[in-house]
């Protein structure tokens, strides 16, 4: 989709650019639209860093997902996945179990044609599935997910909730939609999860370029809200923190980092502006 647009999948809003399509783009994939690459141009533009500061948040989903696996995690729920590319949650699962099985949520129509036809091509439509639903209506996408089959209930399950929950507005119960989804889960099953912060934001040398990538996502179809650690780690409310607790991305379990771009800010962790944590429900 470099040069010329193909028609979009019913449902799309090409008028403003999305969140999904223009990380996609950070990334270096294809799954975008003109309007998505214009604002990502611009963003480079304003914060030259932020396709390194992608790829460190995608990085961080690989490590956790592969954790989540070596601990006997078989079976996911991604939620806000947004479109598929390299490292998605059901390639990195079956690289240490290949039986792992994944459903993938999201909200937008690009997203999810584009991760069943991912699924289809490599074959494995069969052990996964892809809804199309809204993440603030747990009951919804609960029932959804058990319905196709992919889930256990009687085992534990691999919560996945990365990169998303800064879209959802200050005015909006995230606790509480994430503390009902922990509820649903069986004992044993993990909560892993990445937000943007507001902590150590007005002591960055470059804290006017970031103020103004949130000014021009919030004149997006999806504005950006960042939240404090202590708002953030509400969220692992009832669950047992797994080491090194709430930290910067890089700082996760820097042991299993292979990346060059977390390598790249791993001597200065809070320079990715994004926390992150993985809690265990007794």
């Amino acid at each position: 989709m470099t040069t010329q647009d193909p028609e979009a999948p019913e449902g799309v809003d090409l008028e403003r650019p999305n969140a999904a399509r223009i990380y996609d783009w950070f990334l270096g994939g294809n799954a975008n639209w003109a309007i998505d690459r214009q604002f990502g141009e611009q963003a480079v533009k304003t914060f030259p860093m932020i396709k390194t500061v992608a790829r460190v948040g995608r990085d961080f989903l690989g490590r956790g997902v592969r954790y989540l696996a070596r601990n006997g995690i078989d079976q996911f729920l991604d939620l806000g996945s947004g479109v598929p590319t390299v490292g998605n949650v059901h390639e990195v699962a079956a690289e240490v179990n290949p039986n792992a099985r994944c459903v993938y949520v999201d909200n937008e129509p690009v997203a999810v044609a584009h991760s069943q036809v991912l699924l289809e091509k490599e074959g494995v439509a069969d052990r996964h599935a892809v809804l199309q639903g809204d993440l603030r209506d747990p009951a919804d996408i609960w029932k959804r997910a058990l319905d196709t089959g992919v889930l256990d209930t009687n085992r534990p399950i691999g919560l996945i909730i990365v990169g998303v929950l800064y879209f959802l507005g200050e005015d909006e119960p995230v606790a509480e939609i994430i503390q009902k989804y922990l509820s649903l889960l069986p004992s044993g099953s993990y909560f892993l999860s990445s937000h943007l912060t507001t902590e150590g934001l007005d002591a960055m040398a470059d804290a006017e370029s970031r103020e103004s990538i949130v000014a021009q996502y919030n004149r997006s179809s999806t504005p950006l809200h960042l939240r404090s650690k202590a708002e953030f780690t509400t969220f692992f409310d009832g669950l047992e923190l797994v080491e090194p607790g709430i930290v910067y991305l890089p700082e996760w379990h820097p042991e299993e980092i292979e990346s060059r771009a977390t390598k790249k800010v791993a001597n200065d962790p809070a320079f990715v502006g994004h926390i992150c944590g993985l809690g265990r429900k007794p």
